[in-house]
């Protein structure tokens, strides 16, 4: 869901009492929607995340880095020259607007203290970063808005900046009454559910919010407002006054709702939710920055690699694609192989029946000696052939046929495999957590043919990947260590380098999926490491959202790698096999950062 105005009120209240009064002393632009200010304050050094990504609009602390580009972009060098240093002086809301400014006190170019407003409009498609100057004019804005493309408002610089216009016939919850409320909804002849009729008739109000209140309300979040009885009129007004008077105290808490079956974030709120009535998992978190970390970062950041992985996933996406359409025509051709023996056959009854065949036929009646009686059959012949000719081209097709049938099992099998690498592949994308991931991917693709130096040569900033390869790192509940390789190179790596003989090797079976070890360190490994391992490969792998998924287990020892194997690809004979069911939240806990 997007970030409500409800929910920004509470985000910008505690932003505001832990960051109020720091100092600016560094500006990123990590992406080209994001903005990330290092801040330091009585309460300690911090960065806040300002996010204007479609869908995903927000404003939150953020404890781990992000990695920026070479080339800081024109925006962010703008910024840097006009707020690093300044000081917050406030972080405010207008009206309960997805809008929160930042208020700060920095010097002009002439050394005089002067304010200057960062605007961050959080409104999903629209939002924006804007920077003005102490008149209200605009100095610039991440994205500019030109006349041709809003007719109503422009962002350029110099203009004088205006607010978003308010959203016709809706009000501000906070100017109105529960009594008000439910003497409005009293007097509407509206059938539409009361969620709906809430959400037509406020701002800043989100659907989740509406539902909520009338759920507590009358029990039903879609009940028809023209239906309302007197009690739940009643009740309207009681819960209505109860959330504008928690909103006003800025007395929100963290909730953040998550799937019973499997754990995955649902929703987030300021409010608490009890509408889903147990279908839910619900958690009150730390604070605000917790719970959109949570909610938006896994996500955010499974985003930003498959963006920066584009031409990537383009080139295997086609190479996969291609080669499918590759095997179904060699599939074909090989099962037309299969009647081979019909043309050795007929070759055969020509030979044998030469004495009475003249050039020119047609077809050729001859005596079947394979078929039980007897029986006489036609075959067709070249009229331009001599029946000797003829024989001999029906014996080619069945020698070709032959030899088309080795060549084309030998081919569909290497093509399976190169099809099953490259599945690998678009599965190891999504596992990339940095640019260093991406990296790595790209110098395998580079050593295995899938992707070209000349491919590579326009890319902008192109480096030469980095040769360490670091993996996921997870830590049991009783201290034993797992490593699950992140690409190909890293399984190879993982399995055939770093792991001891007698470490234990996960992976799913038959299913793409990382190499996952589990360290020993020469100790008997307890029945709950071997659990947690099994989960990490199951999680790890296109499985992660099954149940019940098989996950094959070994001692290193009895892992080997064919010769001319493509990276990741091994082969074993001596396991055992478990079945689990991975869990997100519970995997993300024995991650070491």
């Amino acid at each position: 869901m997007p970030l409500d105005a409800v929910c920004l009120q509470a985000v910008v209240h505690e932003l505001n009492a832990k960051i109020a009064g720091g100092r600016i002393e560094k500006v990123y632009q990590p992406e080209r929607d994001e903005i990330v200010l290092s801040i330091r304050g009585i309460q300690g050094a911090r960065r806040l995340l300002i996010s204007t990504a479609s869908g995903a609009s927000r404003m939150h602390f953020i404890n781990n880095t992000r990695e920026n580009p070479a080339a800081p972009p024109m925006f962010c060098m703008l910024l840097r020259k006009h707020v690093q240093g300044a000081k917050i002086a406030s972080i405010t809301q207008p009206a309960l607007e997805r809008i929160a400014v930042i208020e700060l006190d920095t010097n002009d170019e002439m050394g005089v203290a002067s304010k200057k407003y960062l605007v961050c409009e959080l409104m999903g498609n629209f939002s924006n970063i804007i920077l003005n100057d102490s008149d209200g004019r605009i100095i610039d804005a991440l994205r500019r808005v030109e006349g041709d493309m809003s007719g109503k408002r422009k962002i350029l610089p110099g203009l004088f900046y205006h607010m978003p216009p308010v959203q016709e016939n809706k009000r501000n919850p906070l100017e109105v009454s529960g009594s008000g409320l439910a003497a409005a909804a009293a007097g509407a002849a509206d059938a539409k559910g009361l969620d709906k009729w809430l959400l037509g008739c406020f701002y800043g109000l989100s659907p989740l919010l509406c539902r909520e209140i009338a759920y507590r309300a009358t029990g039903d979040a879609s009940k028809p407002v023209n239906s309302l009885t007197k009690q739940d009129l009643e009740t309207l007004s009681a819960v209505f006054t109860e959330f504008t008077q928690q909103v006003q105290a800025c007395a929100g808490t963290p909730c953040l709702l998550s799937r019973l079956e499997d754990q995955t974030v649902f929703d987030f709120s300021s409010v608490e939710i009890r509408q889903y009535e147990g279908m839910m998992l619900r958690s009150a978190l730390p604070s605000f920055s917790d719970l959109l970390s949570a909610f938006y970062e896994k996500k955010g950041r499974a985003e930003r690699m498959r963006r920066r992985a584009q031409d990537m996933l383009r080139i295997i996406t086609n190479a996969r694609d291609r080669l499918a359409r590759k095997l179904a025509l060699q599939e074909q051709e090989l099962a037309q192989t299969q009647n081979r023996d019909t043309y050795k056959r007929m070759g055969d009854l020509i030979t044998a029946n030469l004495y009475q065949l003249e050039k020119g036929a047609r077809t050729a009646k001859v005596v079947d000696y394979y078929a039980k009686g007897c029986p006489e059959i036609e075959i067709q012949m070249d009229i331009r052939l001599t029946p000797q000719q003829n024989a001999q081209r029906y014996f080619k097709r069945y020698n070709k046929a032959k030899t088309a049938e080795s060549m084309l099992t030998e081919q569909i099998k290497i093509g399976n495999a190169d099809l099953q690498y490259l599945e690998s592949v678009l599965e190891a994308i999504g596992e990339a957590e940095s640019e260093q991931d991406l990296a790595q991917l790209r110098e395998e693709l580079l050593q295995t043919g899938f992707l070209s130096a000349k491919q590579q040569r326009g890319r902008k900033n192109h480096k030469p990947a980095p040769v360490k390869a670091i993996p996921f790192h997870y830590r049991t509940s009783d201290g034993f260590d797992v490593f699950a390789g992140k690409n190909n190179l890293q399984n190879d790596i993982l399995t055939l380098k770093t792991a001891y003989k007698n470490d234990i090797w996960f992976h799913t079976q038959k299913i793409h999926g990382s190499h996952v070890i589990l360290v020993t360190d020469g100790k008997e490994p307890t029945d709950t490491a071997m659990t947690e391992a099994a989960c990490i490969a199951a999680y790890h792998s296109k499985a992660r959202n099954s149940a019940m998924v098989p996950v094959d287990y070994s001692e290193v020892r009895n892992i080997k790698k064919p010769a001319g194997a493509k990276p990741g690809m091994v082969i074993y004979h001596v396991y055992k096999t478990a079945y689990v069911t991975p869990v997100e939240a519970e995997i993300e806990k024995l991650r070491q950062k």
